[in-house]
């Protein structure tokens, strides 16, 4: 089962380490093999939250995921979209970003700092999103009851989850831009962006999620309307499932970008070199899409079932992260253990709620034993 899941991820691998070697020589392949480490490390609780919605989808879908969905995250984000901020922000064609991105690293480097504003906002807001939907809802299994208890109470309340991003985002702005004042204003101008920047994540997490939802939703009205009725109905059930499963994806391939933004942007710690860039990242994505499916198929998820929750959490925690690093600098090594800590929390949780019910049921079915 492993083999057969992660057999795409281990031949990239092979793939992406040899180009790496011919590329700049064994220097080249320490550095690849880094930046793949690094992205899985950063990404493994984008596995967990995936395999939550991945398992909706059939089949088709997942392989769609595994293979179209690969070619996206690598050469769309990990590739394509540096060079599309380094274009924007420099307002050059697509062409020139990519000669400077080749030819001249350090400037080409810059410039994405400069960017990273904007991108924080835009990935921080969608992030942080997903995460107070999520402890808004009232969920039958609780992990932290005393925290999600109150919380779930609150998300009773109309679009507080919209209320709060919006108050989040209008601290980091008016932050950004006092501090800029402070200092000469040099970044003034800049606080503005990252107040567009953030609304527009929190648009495109309400338009996105919203769409996945509606169709989600029709697709079970209509599941349920066939089973009470026992008959074949009038509608489309095959094109409904479709367009249930291809906004999923979409919302997926949003989902992942927001989850790539502090992986290509602490790439820069470790190397400027675009190509040897993608390289890790494209491994590291490789391995996090086939860890997904892995998640999925063994049923992971329904069997420790507080995974999902650390790994909201830890969605939480990177979406203040991100907004953080707009003004201050965080190391990359502490971004990805906040992530690991509270995934390796839950599942020790999930283990250990699992012995406790089977320690349960094995005294009922003692009691239950009749005398002789």
């Amino acid at each position: 089962m492993i083999l057969k899941t992660f057999r795409w991820a281990f031949a990239v691998t092979a793939l992406g380490l040899a180009a790496g070697v011919l590329y700049d020589g064994w220097t080249a392949f320490g550095v690849v093999a880094i930046l793949a480490v690094l992205e899985i490390s950063l990404s493994f609780d984008n596995a967990v939250v995936n395999a939550g919605i991945l398992k909706k989808m059939n089949t088709f879908w997942q392989t769609i995921f595994l293979t179209v969905g690969v070619l996206i995250a690598v050469f769309g984000m990990r590739l394509v979209f540096p060079v599309v901020i380094v274009a924007i922000t420099a307002k050059l064609n697509p062409y020139d970003a990519v000669q400077l991105a080749l030819t001249d690293k350090d400037r080409y480097e810059q410039l994405v700092t400069d960017a990273h504003p904007a991108i924080a906002a835009f990935g921080g807001m969608f992030l942080l999103m997903i995460f107070l939907d999520f402890i808004f809802e009232d969920r039958d299994i609780k992990w932290l009851a005393w925290l999600e208890r109150p919380l779930a109470k609150l998300g009773k309340v109309d679009m507080l989850s919209v209320c709060i991003a919006l108050v989040v985002l209008l601290i980091t702005a008016f932050t950004f831009a006092t501090h800029a004042h402070q200092h000469g204003g040099a970044h003034a101008d800049k606080a503005q962006t990252v107040l567009i920047s953030g609304i527009s994540g929190l648009i495109t997490y309400l338009v996105v999620g919203g769409l996945s939802g509606y169709f989600e939703n029709r697709l079970e009205d209509e599941e349920e309307r066939e089973e009470a009725q026992r008959s074949d109905g009038t509608g489309s059930p095959v094109k409904l499932a479709g367009q249930a499963a291809f906004f999923m994806f979409l919302y997926l391939e949003v989902l992942d970008a927001s989850f790539s933004f502090d992986g290509v942007i602490g790439a820069f710690a470790i190397t400027n070199d675009i190509v040897l860039m993608a390289l890790g990242l494209g491994i590291g994505a490789m391995y996090v899409r086939s860890l997904t499916v892995y998640l999925v198929r063994q049923g992971t998820l329904d069997d420790y079932v507080y995974l999902e929750h650390g790994a909201h959490y830890a969605i939480g925690a990177l979406a203040v992260i991100l907004m953080v690093t707009i003004q201050y600098q965080i190391n990359e090594i502490i971004t990805g253990l906040v992530g690991v800590v509270l995934i390796g929390w839950s599942f020790w949780s999930s283990v250990r709620r699992n012995r406790q019910l089977a320690a349960t049921e094995g005294a009922s079915e003692t009691d239950s034993v009749p005398v002789p």
